[in-house]
């Protein structure tokens, strides 16, 4: 590959300034696994680190996204091999490391993740940061005792990215969800997601 696309934001004058520009992989951030992106999520935190409304990131430029999912094109990391299926969330990405909004990532062999079988980069993407973070903290809750017949569960912030995962989630587990926004009109979406 010679070049690629990617969304890079920039700090100039004091401004935040996103642009989608050409980059060489010496460009990216160091890391031993280099991933093909096909998807990414957009999340709350890509916004305010596109807007600078968040001081989300640390270094500039970077290249945004919290999160991608793709195939590994070239890898010095022993448990990534060339065209393994792979998704890679948090870590750093687009805060101190470039990110997912771009056609190539590079990054620590750490951070990356296998796509289980039978899912692909678009539907993991789908998901996303939020969802993923959603079901690791019902995961957690779980672990530490939590099950349906205990009553009620309540999810706060229900409209956001990551409360709208968890009460679909905990619908689907079989749990009884109670929904608080502070968005009057939210009602019906939140029912259609599983709250009572």
């Amino acid at each position: 590959m010679d070049s690629f696309k990617a969304l890079r934001i920039h700090q100039e004058d004091g401004r935040i300034v996103p642009r989608l520009e050409q980059l060489c992989l010496d460009q990216l951030s160091p890391g031993d696994v280099v991933i093909r992106g096909e998807y990414s999520s957009v999340n709350y935190k890509d916004a305010l680190a596109a807007t600078g409304k968040g001081r989300i990131l640390r270094r500039f430029p970077l290249v945004g996204g919290v999160d991608l999912a793709g195939t590994v094109v070239s890898s010095t990391d022993p448990r990534c091999q060339p065209g393994d299926r792979v998704v890679v969330t948090g870590g750093g990405l687009s805060e101190t490391h470039d990110g997912g909004f771009s056609e190539y990532a590079r990054v620590p062999g750490e951070w990356v993740i296998p796509l289980p079988d039978g899912l692909d980069a678009r539907t993991a993407m789908s998901f996303g940061t939020a969802g993923f973070t959603a079901a690791l903290a019902i995961h957690r809750l779980e672990q530490n005792g939590l099950s349906p017949d205990l009553g009620p569960v309540i999810v706060t912030g229900a409209t956001g990215g990551v409360g709208s995962f968890a009460v679909a989630m905990l619908a689907e587990r079989g749990y009884q969800v109670t929904a608080l926004t502070r968005k009057t009109t939210a009602g019906e979406y939140l029912k259609g997601l599983g709250a009572s």
